[in-house]
């Protein structure tokens, strides 16, 4: 079995800058997105996580590269450097190509800016040698400019490239006589036309190529990932309006050659070039003749006021509550502060461009007589839904009610994991933010199941039912969901990961990949846990795993009946489970859809022992191990570990600490 290598990293930890964070993550998902999930990730994680197996591409942004030393000198850079040699990507923009050299030679001479020495990585073997161009001052523009690049044909052979174009400049150096290395697997990809402060050696190379091992590393002086309209002229010299007019006329240029070195990679690109979507308003509605009504009465202490219009605000976002009579089209733009009267976002791509969803106050539409209509809501079914969620409570003999009776519904949301504690689901059609377990992040393309649910758990009930387990639960709610979906589906190759992953056979690798993810954010007050269930689930889409209807189940899978038919099941998992705890016939359940059953692995924290997966502990949910010695045979010793400080790379039987 292999992982597929379905996440880019992007570094975000000491030494980089913010906003070269944020232009890096938002041009890789334009050209990446749904294939990878493109994620950002401290400098701790690269050091301690496991994620060499399923990361796709390593990528270092701008901001000055001594940060990066200072962190990943060392196990960092051994790991970075053993996990390109064995097949890995890796790109290195400004500061990350410094990085990514041999030897960075920056402002030598120059008492106030100088860094000279060498690097770790040296996926280029020679010298990384700065500045390129003149005036360069950190945390400014004043050294910006839109450098002419001539791109090698001969190098880039796929995917349509222009011959020349401009692109941001601010800090980079030039890949000193990079035609003398082309015999260590160095190829140019572009080359600076203009004339150079430093001496380049033979050929100005910009952009570089270096083959690493089995791997390959990109490396950019410049930064082609930044894109004209993220740019913003206030503040800023006065000529600095004519260096975005510049890069403006050359974006499609600059795209295509950023696109051509992730071909280059052997990243699979998404050629539709897409945008990012604008936010839709969010529908509340109930299954219950009055429950949208309560519901709104419950939110009332709340709701603030302001020139008659009612809002609710809470510590990430602001909602503006409005009713149905009240609706009308909009756009994005109404939202957005300092955006001119009459601007729409669907007047082209003057509105693609990195926004803060935190300054966007949501429209929240109370449903208090009938569902949503086809019209207000076209790619989800309230009809459906709600139809469905009764009629498996009725094959369940539930009579108490339950989860999925008050559902939120947005078509596209920064996140489903907000204002819950007033008791509802939260479901959307595509989420353009939001969080994973550690490093990881369930990225979010139309097509996956994506929903939160609230659980309010009683402190009284922890002796015998403790609040870790509803991870447990919601993972068996999940592929007992799917196996009782109708008559049929029973055999679907789906298997749940300790402890809060789901697993699918892939049709045509035939390998085990990764489907779904759970995410339990809980927190306590004197009589309740609030747990804020999150979960993702690859449902039509085929990327950028797999998905369930790939599987080819008897008839594809609906989102509205699907969910529907979750929650009905977690409902059912959880009424079971504060009666009488994660007793023997859920112990028995979960041990029946689990992949770990006399696994052996390596407990690494523990010094590197073997040990074999027993189970988990009715109790309190740990990870049971027996102790392996000499011959794999038992020597006595029973390991118990916590899910929310180890990881388990499935793949290579690995138990690891979670730091």
């Amino acid at each position: 079995m292999a992982n597929k290598r379905m996440n880019v990293l992007v570094y975000s930890g000491n030494g980089c800058t913010v906003e070269a964070v944020r232009h890096c993550v938002y041009s890789l998902r334009r050209l990446l997105s749904p294939n990878y999930a493109v994620i950002s990730v401290e400098g701790k994680a690269i050091i301690d996580e496991p994620w060499t197996s399923s990361c796709a591409l390593l990528v270092f942004p701008g901001g000055a590269d001594l940060g990066y030393c200072r962190t990943l000198n060392g196990a960092g850079n051994r790991k970075i450097s053993q996990y390109v040699e064995r097949g890995g990507s890796y790109i290195g923009f400004c500061a990350g190509a410094y990085y990514g050299s041999a030897r960075c030679e920056f402002e030598q001479g120059n008492k106030k800016l100088e860094v000279v020495g060498n690097r770790e990585l040296a996926f280029y073997p020679g010298i990384c040698r700065g500045l390129a161009f003149p005036g360069f001052v950190y945390h400014s523009e004043a050294g910006a400019r839109a450098a002419e690049l001539k791109v090698s044909k001969t190098s880039l052979t796929k995917g349509a490239l222009p011959d020349v174009f401009r692109s941001y400049y601010n800090g980079g150096g030039v890949f000193v006589d990079a035609p003398k290395y082309r015999d260590k697997g160095v190829e140019i990809l572009a080359s600076y036309t203009e004339e150079l402060k430093v001496d380049p050696g033979e050929g100005s190379a910009a952009v570089v190529y270096c083959r690493v091992g089995e791997g390959a590393a990109v490396l950019t002086c410049p930064h082609p990932e930044f894109a004209a309209v993220n740019l913003n002229e206030d503040s800023k010299p006065s000529d600095y309006a004519k260096v975005i007019d510049a890069l403006g006329r050359d974006d499609k240029p600059r795209t295509d050659f950023l696109m051509a070195c992730l071909l280059k990679l052997g990243l699979e690109v998404n050629q539709e070039n897409t945008a990012v979507p604008s936010l839709s308003r969010l529908h509340l509605s109930s299954m219950l003749p009055e429950g949208t009504s309560r519901m709104l009465s419950a939110l009332h202490e709340i709701i603030t006021k302001e020139d008659g219009e009612e809002y609710i605000k809470d510590e990430n976002d602001t909602f503006h509550l409005e009713k149905p009579s009240a609706w009308s089209f909009g756009s994005l733009d109404e939202a957005l502060p300092n955006t001119k009267s009459g601007e729409t976002d669907e007047k082209g791509d003057s509105e693609d461009k990195i926004i803060d969803y935190s300054t966007i106050i949501k429209r929240l539409i109370f449903h208090e007589k009938d569902f949503p209509t086809s019209k207000e809501t076209p790619y989800f079914n309230h009809h459906a839904f709600f139809a469905n969620i009764e009629h498996y409570r009725g094959k369940n003999q539930d009579t108490t009610g339950g989860f999925g009776e008050n559902l939120l519904y947005g078509e596209v949301v920064t996140s489903t994991n907000t204002i819950l504690e007033n008791g509802f689901t939260a479901t959307a059609t595509v989420q353009v933010a939001g969080r994973g377990r550690g490093s990881n992040v369930w990225v979010s393309p139309a097509g996956s199941l994506m929903f939160s649910t609230i659980v309010r758990h009683p402190v009284s009930l922890t002796s015998h039912a403790p609040v870790v387990f509803l991870q447990y639960l919601a993972a068996l709610a999940i592929v007992e969901g799917i196996k009782t979906y109708e008559t049929g589906y029973k055999d679907l190759p789906v298997k749940l990961k300790w402890p809060n992953d789901i697993y699918a056979v892939d049709p045509i690798s035939k390998k085990l990949v990764k489907i779904g993810g759970i995410l339990v954010n809980s927190h306590y007050n004197s009589a309740e846990y609030l747990s804020v269930i999150g979960i993702g689930l690859n449902t039509t889409n085929p990327a950028p795993t797999t998905s369930l209807n790939a599987l080819k189940p008897p008839s594809p899978f609906t989102l509205e009946k699907l969910l529907a038919r979750i929650l009905a099941t977690f409902s059912m998992l959880y009424d079971k489970f504060v009666q009488s705890g994660f007793d023997k016939s859920l112990e028995e359940l979960y041990y029946k859809h689990w992949l770990h059953t006399d696994q052996i692995v390596t407990l690494e924290a523990e010094g590197g022992i073997r040990a074999r997966i027993k189970g988990i502990t009715r109790d309190w949910g740990l990870l049971l191990a027996e102790e392996l010695g000499f011959e794999d045979r038992t020597t006595g010793k029973i390991w118990t570990l916590q899910s929310d400080s180890n990881s388990f790379d499935f793949f290579k039987g690995l138990v690891k600490r979670k730091i």
